[in-house]
This record gives C-alpha cells, structure tokens and sequence, in this order.
C-alpha cells in the first residue's frame, strides 16, 4: 500500500513540475510575462489545494481507493490538455484542471497510511512524500531533455505518459477499502461553521501558518528556480536542470530521515532546525559568488524544505483518528489556497525587482517562521 501511494503521488508530481523547467519556451511562445505564466501556475496550486478537503471527505464517504484512482487518471488527462493547448488562456485553464485533479490524492492516500502505519507516522509521511520529491528529482531532468529535443509540449506530456502506467497499476493491485464515515451527511461536512471551527483551533491554526510558509516557499522555488539560475545567476538550461534535480533529491535523501527523527525527539525541533538550514540556502542562492557556493544553496535549500514531513506530522497528533480524513484535508485546503500564491507572488517579484530580491523575499519568510516557532517552545505558548 505504501508503495502504491508513493507511486500515485509521484506521478502526480511529474505531471505538475513537467512544466517548469520549460517556462522560457512557454513564455516565448505565447509572449507572456513571468508574472503571467506564474499566475497560471498559482491557479494550478490553488486548485490543487482547494482538492484537498473534498477528497477526504469523499474518501470517508466511498472509501480511498477510488479517490486515488480519480488522482492519478485526472493527471494524465490534465498533462495532455496543457500539452495541445492552443493560446495561453486554454494553457492556464489546463494547469488548473491539472492541479484540481491531482489534488485529490495527497491527502486521502496520507491519512490512510497514518491509519495503516499508527506507531511510525512520521516514518511513513515521509516515505509517502519522498514519492514527491522522486518525482520532483526526475521531471526536471526528463522535461528538460525532451523539452530541448523535441519542444516544451512533449515536455509537459510526459506527466501523462507517467501517470498511465501507475493508474493501471494502482487500479490492479490495491483492493477496495472501507469507508471511514459511510453514513454522514455530505451537507453537514461542508458547513462553513463545522470547517472554521476546526481551523480556528489554536494548535491547528499554528500548524496551518507553519505550512503555509514553507508550502508557500516550496512553491515558488518549484516554479522558478530553473529560471532564477538561468536568469538571475546565468547559468545554463542544462545547470539549471541539474541543480533543480539536485533540489529534489537533496530533499529526498532526508525526508524519511526528517519524519523518524520528529518520531523520536518531536516534531518542533526537527522543524526548527530545517527552517535554520532552509533559510540559510535561500540567503546563499542570492549571494554565491559561484557554481560551487550555488550548488551548495541548493542542496541547504532541499534539505531544509524537509521540513513539511514533519510539519504534516505535526498535524496528524493534533487531529484525533476520526479526524484525520477530513480535517487533515481541510488544513491542507487552507494551506494550499494560501501558499498557491507563491508563484505568481515570485513572478511579480522578479518582473519588477530581480530575481534576487524574490529569492530574498523566500529567505526572510523561512527566518520569521523560525523565529516565531523559536518563540512558541521558549515561551511555552502551547501552540
């Protein structure tokens, strides 16, 4: 079942970081703004995040199975509209189809592994995510080629030829599974009331901020970082693929790491000295003087957004076991809708100010989010 998920993940996130690495080719074609390509981007994340809490709630309704299937089925279906669009309005109308339709997996496949995986939660989130971070260690390198060989549209469709196999793998393999609340009320599980209440929560409000920052971060650097190495820092199509890759793996090689090491001395700490490392990376990717400083950003960079293993662990203890489908679903609806902006945020930085400054922006972000965690443990705010 982990592997499974890990898989359906993965080609969820081939399909979404397919399209970075092309950017420059997107925005010659259709002469559009970073700022605009960005903008298409956001809505891609931001439907991504507002899938997250209907899918928990359908899962409890109709059980996981069929909510992943939907996930990974939905992927391939986006991948090709975006590749054939014909003019870049159709182009961001397909990004945010492809991001609604895989945002319907991440949150049902995480809370069924927490069910399955009760004593190493953290273990089997950072497992399950490492299929992310796979995906975001080969898209790059894969789009990249096929984009310079044969044009950014068969770039992008490769997130289709991924997730097609995975679909019929996944349909084959992993057998039904018991809805977790059959007989509730869909109405009664979208009311406004039920859902603010639940965000309004101290903890899971501070949780939500913690998320957001680094989701928000995350964002921005997976749309952009190949183009802030090309263009802010002049270095190749090919380097830039390579360090975006090296993000990627970066990040993976510590994430089961990150969710074990929050299993054994909580999830705050772990968290803080990620944040640490993260904020030092972005400061060091604006101010490298050299491939080698650049390169070593990077690698700071990845590790420390290894931080969101721990921080969705942070969730799941404040969430009870009947929570955990629709509420987990929920706070990542909120994080997502919020952190979605850090595309089009860092395309508007850049347009106006230079990349360097929306590099800056990042780093400031990832040092006020230790700081206010540094805050909570010393001042033992209980949030």
């Amino acid at each position: 079942m982990l592997t499974l998920c890990t898989l359906a993940l993965f080609a969820t996130m081939v399909a979404r970081l397919a399209i970075s690495p092309v950017v420059p080719a997107i925005t010659d074609e259709f002469a559009v703004s970073n700022a605009g390509v960005g903008l298409a981007l956001s809505g891609m994340w931001l439907a991504y995040g507002l899938a997250q809490y209907p899918s928990g709630v359908l899962a409890d309704r109709y059980g996981e199975r069929p909510i992943v299937l939907a996930a990974v089925g939905g992927t391939a279906v986006g991948s090709l509209l975006i590749a054939v669009a014909p003019v870049f309005p159709l182009f961001a109308l397909a990004t945010v189809v492809l991001g609604g339709l895989a945002g319907l997996h991440f949150s049902v496949a995480t809370s069924l592994l927490t069910r399955i995986y009760e004593d190493d939660v953290g273990a089997a989130i950072g497992l399950h995510t490492l299929g992310g971070t796979a995906g975001g260690l080969v898209a790059p390198i894969l789009a990249a080629w096929v984009g310079v060989t044969y044009g950014w549209r068969p770039a992008v469709a490769v997130g289709a030829a991924v997730a097609i196999p995975v679909f019929v793998l996944f349909g084959r393999r992993v057998r039904p599974t018991e809805p977790r609340r059959p007989e509730t009320s869909m109405r009664d599980r979208f009311a406004v009331g039920e859902m603010l209440g639940t965000i309004a929560r101290p903890q899971v409000a501070f949780t939500v901020v913690l998320a957001v920052t680094v989701t928000f971060v995350w964002q921005a650097t997976s749309s952009f970082l190949p183009t802030f190495l090309i263009d802010g820092r002049g270095r190749s199509e090919t380097l830039a693929a390579t360090l975006f890759s090296a993000f990627f793996l970066s990040q993976g090689l510590v994430l089961v790491g990150v969710g074990s090491l929050s299993d054994r001395y909580g999830r705050d700490p772990v968290t803080m000295v990620c944040l640490a490392l993260a904020a030092a990376g972005f400061a060091l990717l604006v101010v490298a003087p050299g491939t080698v400083a650049i390169a070593v950003a990077v690698v700071l960079a990845g590790i420390g957004l290894a931080a969101y293993s721990a921080v969705t662990a942070r969730f799941m203890d404040v969430f009870d076991a009947d929570e955990r489908g629709a509420s987990f679903g929920l706070t990542q609806s909120a994080n997502m809708v919020v952190s979605s902006s850090g595309s089009v945020v860092a395309g508007v930085l850049a347009d106006r100010f230079g990349w360097e400054v929306a590099f800056g922006v990042l780093a400031a972000m990832l040092a006020g989010a230790l700081c206010v965690l540094a805050a909570n443990r010393l001042l033992e705010l209980g949030y």
